[in-house]
């Protein structure tokens, strides 16, 4: 079954798009929407979407071509205009990050997709690397035991230009979400509170809120702790995060690349002060495990679409991570611990 379907914001993440959709087999791009009319035609003629129709906003691009998926990648405070365009003409919509705004946003698509019918998942990439597919698998299988504590950390120092650069909370709201949700997959494990500080260093190009440090409390007492900074140059981290997962019987780490390391209880007995620990292989990847970044959350949606069931970045599951980051802002702002309540 051929589908049809529209991009509205033709910015720079566009090209990551349109070069996973053209991977899709019966995925055809029929338009493409931005406020910038000639952006929107110089991405078409990029890709040879030759016959694509251009329009100026989303209303628009719908009218015109009436596509069965609409692909968001416009900048957050266009998004929830855009995705209930999207859901109220009948189309699935697949939306950049993050999912809203504010929380009240993103219930309010919850229920409108609920109410259309219609799907509206979010591009969490980040589960789609092969990393957070073995990690989770690895967790999964008890070698660690079960998980006490998790911390990331996050260093880097990018200047974009652009929106990010005069965004509020631009550290946890556009690139902490990444984070925030993989713990989630890779764990299994959901957040009921958090304490956080926010702060913007001297030498940060950002407005607002470019480094930050959380503390939130986990499922069965455990604890994530997540230190970050989008202005610290030198000795980077990967745009991934570097990992330690802690558990009862050993820990797991992550340079955020290729690099995991395991080291569990083993069964000999203890002689001095350390238990002695043997070294695990983590599991390989499985058939099922979708991978591949934009790939694998386009394709991933595309399923789900065609088979009637639903992709593992839907808006009702996503919010869970998105309120892990309205908890932190929430804290910054008050000065205190917040419960994280959906």
């Amino acid at each position: 079954m051929e589908l049809k379907a529209g991009l509205v914001g033709c910015g720079a993440m566009s090209r990551a798009w349109l070069q996973a959709a053209a991977k899709i087999p019966d995925l055809r791009v029929v338009a493409l929407a931005d406020l910038d009319t000639a952006r929107a035609r110089s991405r078409a003629a990029e890709f040879s979407l030759n016959d694509a129709v251009i329009a100026s906003n989303v209303n628009g691009l719908i009218a015109a071509s009436h596509p069965d998926l609409l692909f968001d990648v416009v900048v957050p405070s266009a998004r929830h205009d855009v995705v209930s365009a999207g859901l109220a003409s009948g189309a699935h919509v697949l939306s950049e990050k993050p999912m809203a705004e504010s929380l009240a946003d993103a219930q309010d698509l919850v229920e409108r997709a609920k109410a259309a019918g219609r799907i509206h998942a979010v591009v969490q990439n980040r589960r789609y690397l092969a990393g957070v597919r073995r990690i989770a698998r690895a967790l999964r299988s008890g070698v660690v035991g079960p998980i006490t504590s998790v911390h990331a950390d996050f260093f880097l120092a990018p200047h974009f230009g652009g929106f990010r650069e005069e965004m509020d909370h631009v550290l946890l709201l556009d690139m902490a979400i990444h984070s925030f949700d993989a713990l989630r997959c890779m764990t299994g494990l959901a957040a009921s509170g958090v304490y956080c500080r926010e702060w913007n260093p001297p030498n940060s190009w950002y407005r607002q809120g470019s480094s930050a440090a959380a503390i939130f409390e986990l499922e069965d007492g455990a604890m994530f702790v997540y230190r970050g900074s989008w202005c610290a140059a030198g000795l980077g981290t990967s745009w991934e995060c570097a990992w330690r997962f802690v558990g009862a019987k050993g820990a797991l780490t992550w340079d955020g690349a290729d690099q995991i390391k395991i080291e569990a209880l083993g069964s000999g007995k203890r002689e001095g002060l350390f238990e002695p620990l043997e070294t695990f292989e983590p599991p390989p990847l499985s058939p099922e495990d979708r991978i591949d970044g934009h790939f694998g959350v386009l394709s991933d949606f595309v399923s789900a679409v065609r088979s009637g069931g639903e992709p593992e970045t839907v808006g009702r599951d996503n919010i869970r991570s998105l309120a892990m980051v309205f908890g932190a802002i929430e804290s910054a702002r008050a000065g205190r611990r917040v419960d994280i309540v959906i």
